[in-house]
């Protein structure tokens, strides 16, 4: 039986830690900033047991749009509504801009959840 190694034809690429990236998405920083939002939301949510409609309640949104965020169904859904929402369930949001590495061709975005 051959190895999985001696199986694998196409050559290995790295990802570079964002998948919207490593797809070509043209709003790439910002897809990766909205899962990571969503994320952290949802870690929350998930912590408190809350229910869908619960968590509607102290959102202020409906159940269906708690369902598509539990589901990361986010088109329509802006960072900033993602933010707030965080901020509905006593969470710190933070956004820090500083200036970049001399050794980094562009500026990006990033969303770090503590």
């Amino acid at each position: 039986m051959a190895s999985r190694n001696a199986e694998r034809r196409e050559p290995v690429t790295r990802g570079t830690g964002n998948v919207f990236v490593d797809l070509a998405f043209p709003d790439a920083a910002e897809r990766q900033a909205k899962l990571r939002l969503a994320y952290a939301l949802n870690q929350v949510l998930e912590a408190r047991k809350l229910s869908q409609a619960g968590a509607a309640k102290v959102l202020g949104v409906t159940q269906p749009k708690v369902s598509a965020l539990r589901h990361y169904k986010l088109a329509g859904v802006s960072v900033e509504r993602l933010m707030n929402l965080l901020t509905a369930l006593d969470q710190d949001v933070e956004i820090v801009i500083r200036r970049k590495p001399r050794s980094r061709k562009a500026g990006r975005i990033s969303v770090v959840a503590a």
